[in-house]
């Protein structure tokens, strides 16, 4: 198995989730209202999933191990673009629970944040994951040898021994089938 499988494995959940946002705000915006609860499990989905399961492989595995190679500039630039990319996705989560926070407290006008941080999530990942299964895993290739990728694997596998992805597995399929109905 290349090293790229469970990242890729791992985009195909992310996406279900950006699905399910979608819906969520469409939904807001034909009942101009959001469920906040919804919103805290996405948040949840987002900050433990995509960040730090699935980025945290990437960087602090991958981009690290990919660090110490002699990249080209492209390569290289590409990688640091990935982690300022990172960066974005996690202050937009921090927006969307301080606009969620906002708007329990009493602040309606938080209620428009919220949608633009979620809209702005659903438009980011997509080209993000586009971005890292379409030319960074296939660039990367070239810089790892079998058995650097074998070893780079079992590190994913000690790296998710600490996650829980049936969980969010689980978290995205319960929230399809309220979603299903609209």
């Amino acid at each position: 198995m290349q090293f790229r499988a469970p990242l890729m494995i791992e985009h195909r959940l992310i996406e279900k989730m950006i699905y399910i946002i979608n819906k969520i705000i469409n939904q807001a915006e034909s009942t101009q209202i959001i469920d906040t609860r919804t919103v805290d499990v996405v948040v949840d989905f987002i900050k433990t999933y995509a960040d730090k399961t699935h980025h945290g492989k990437e960087e602090d595995i991958l981009f690290k191990d990919l660090s110490e190679k002699k990249m080209t500039d492209e390569d290289d630039k590409l990688m640091k673009e990935l982690i300022e990319e990172h960066l974005f996705g996690r202050s937009i989560v921090r927006e969307l629970v301080d606009s969620k926070n906002q708007y329990v407290n009493g602040d309606m006008t938080a209620e428009k944040v919220m949608l633009e941080k979620l809209k702005t999530l659903a438009n980011f990942y997509p080209a993000h994951i586009k971005k890292e299964d379409d030319v960074f895993f296939p660039a990367s290739m070239k810089y790892l040898t079998n058995q650097e990728q074998e070893i780079m694997l079992n590190k994913f596998w000690d790296f998710d021994k600490t996650m829980i992805h049936l969980k969010y597995q689980s978290v995205v399929l319960e929230l399809n089938k309220a979603f299903s109905n609209d």
